[in-house]
């Protein structure tokens, strides 16, 4: 950390993380791995700023930090800022975001950094993990269907009944809101996420559509998280006079197609 923040850099950007899709942070066999990398992270990266005098920090938290008793209706998921306390994040990932938020206050309360905090909700898009054990839910699909019909398969796995809910951003909309927060004068944690709540079988259908294939769908056991979680985008409107609009379909376009290249090029390389 002290080699990278090798000056006095007018902003840093904290994303880094031991971090994954529900494959890699539900199933409880890496919960040492993430809590302590992420932690030593965050320890050092602010650190090695503060004492580079760096004045001003962006801080990628997560919605992972919500408790997981105001998540347990998948149809009204409560995710505002102000519900993070009592804590009871449903992963040892969230907790470690939580305590994040927490160190990067207190280096703002008693050294005066300027401190930004942002709740990322489900960011997706094309250039992430999508093979790997860390990609996450559009990602993965993207995958299962784009490989279903390379293979000539009729149905592609779902994890749980796939009636869980969620919503997802596009990375360019996460980076817009994190620039409009950066620039502001507010400290948050706030929410950067879209509204646009669906369930896992619904984004599965869109994908398919988005492909041009009807495959059924297979519900199998496997790590799912809290039953619903969506952003609550109150507080973003009021402190920035914005919040992420771009429609759940237009992202999933770019992905899939995105997705569906890489497909191609590995199982050419496969062969």
């Amino acid at each position: 950390c002290k080699h990278v923040v090798d000056q006095k850099f007018d902003e840093v950007y904290q994303f880094a993380a031991d971090m994954g899709g529900a494959g890699y942070v539900f199933t409880g066999e890496n919960d040492a791995n993430i809590m302590h990398n992420s932690a030593l992270i965050n320890l050092n990266m602010l650190e090695a700023c503060y004492r580079r005098n760096v004045k001003r920090i962006f801080y990628s938290s997560s919605a992972c930090i919500y408790p997981k008793y105001n998540q347990e209706d998948p149809n009204n998921p409560i995710c505002s800022e102000d519900s993070a306390y009592p804590a009871f994040p449903d992963s040892e990932y969230g907790w470690e975001k939580l305590f994040s938020e927490r160190l990067y206050l207190a280096f703002h309360r008693n050294y005066g950094m300027e401190v930004r905090i942002a709740r990322y909700h489900n960011i997706f898009g094309p250039e992430g993990s999508w093979n790997d054990g860390r990609e996450k839910a559009p990602a993965a699909l993207c995958r299962k269907i784009a490989m279903a019909i390379k293979k000539g398969d009729d149905y592609i796995e779902i994890w749980g009944d796939g009636n869980q809910t969620r919503s997802f951003l596009y990375i360019d909309e996460c980076i817009e809101g994190t620039s409009r927060l950066m620039r502001s004068d507010w400290t948050g944690p706030v929410n950067i996420g879209s509204e646009e709540m669906v369930t896992i079988n619904q984004l599965a259908e869109l994908i398919m559509e988005i492909a041009g294939k009807k495959l059924s769908i297979k519900h199998v056991s496997g790590p799912l998280g809290v039953k619903g979680r969506n952003s609550d985008n109150k507080l973003i409107r009021k402190k920035l006079g914005w919040a992420p609009s771009m429609p759940l379909r237009k992202g999933i376009e770019k992905t899939y197609h995105w997705i569906e290249e890489q497909v191609e090029l590995w199982m050419k390389k496969a062969k």
